[in-house]
Order: structure tokens, then sequence, then C-alpha cells
């Protein structure tokens, strides 16, 4: 059960830091996203652009979706920008926005992962629905 003090934990305290995601600029191909995404074992990429304004989200599962829609040769995707197959206005949380508001979001959308921007849609971080949840019951690992 959450306390007063969790229910006012902001997405700043608890969003992972762009060091720790994959962020890839807007000309990446597929497979070099495909790449930095393993390297995170997160299932998401964060494209965006020389300002770090977010242009767009990757993930495994629009990847997948993609391959299935999409008739074309398979190995043809791997030198595809991966902004071809990005969602390009995906749903974004701001720092200052309650841990509660964001966990909703996700449960209500049903994501793992949320981009974190501020006011002028520059990428600060991304909040992992695992960390949150954890945070806001106050489990530490």
């Amino acid at each position: 059960m959450s306390t007063q003090k969790n229910d006012a934990m902001l997405v700043s305290e608890v969003m992972m830091s762009l060091d720790r995601i994959p962020v890839i600029g807007e000309t990446v191909i597929l497979k070099e996203a495909l790449e930095e995404m393993g390297r995170s074992r997160l299932g998401i990429a964060c494209i965006v652009d020389v300002d770090t304004k977010l242009l767009g989200i990757l993930t495994d599962g629009d990847i997948r979706r993609n391959l299935l829609k999409v008739q074309k040769p398979f190995s043809a995707f791997f030198v595809d920008d991966a902004l071809d197959h990005a969602i390009r206005s995906p749903l974004t949380i701001q720092p200052n926005d309650t841990l509660v508001h964001a966990i909703g979001l996700m449960g209500q959308k049903q994501i793992w992962d949320l981009p974190v921007v501020d006011d002028q849609g520059t990428l600060v971080g991304l909040l992992h629905l695992h960390p949150a949840v954890q945070a806001l019951l106050g489990i530490r690992e």
C-alpha cells in the first residue's frame, strides 16, 4: 500500500537517465537500433534529433508488428531507417509529473516504458514500469 510520501513521488526521482537507455539519431538504420536495444535489454529505443528532441520511439512490439504487416524481404528491414518503423507521436510524461499518474497511464495504455520529456519536447530520461512500481511500493533492489 502506498503512503502519502510515495503518492507525491515524482517521475524525475525514478526515471532512467539518458546514459542508461538506448538513444539513437534519426538516421540510424534498423539493424543498429536493434543492436542498441539489445545492449540495454529494455526493448525500446528513443529516436532524437541533434538537439535531443524526441522524434519517436521504436519498440520490440513495433518491429514484430511491422515484420508481419509489411510485405518485403526480411533482410530489407535491416537497412531501413529506424524512424521509418517508429511511433512518431509517442505517449510521453514530464519529469515533474507524479509517479502515481505515470503508472496509471502505463496501465491504461498497457505499456512498459514512457519517454520523459521537458516542456520543449527534449528527451531527459525514460520511465520503466518495474522500477516505478518498486519505488511507489517502497521496495529497494
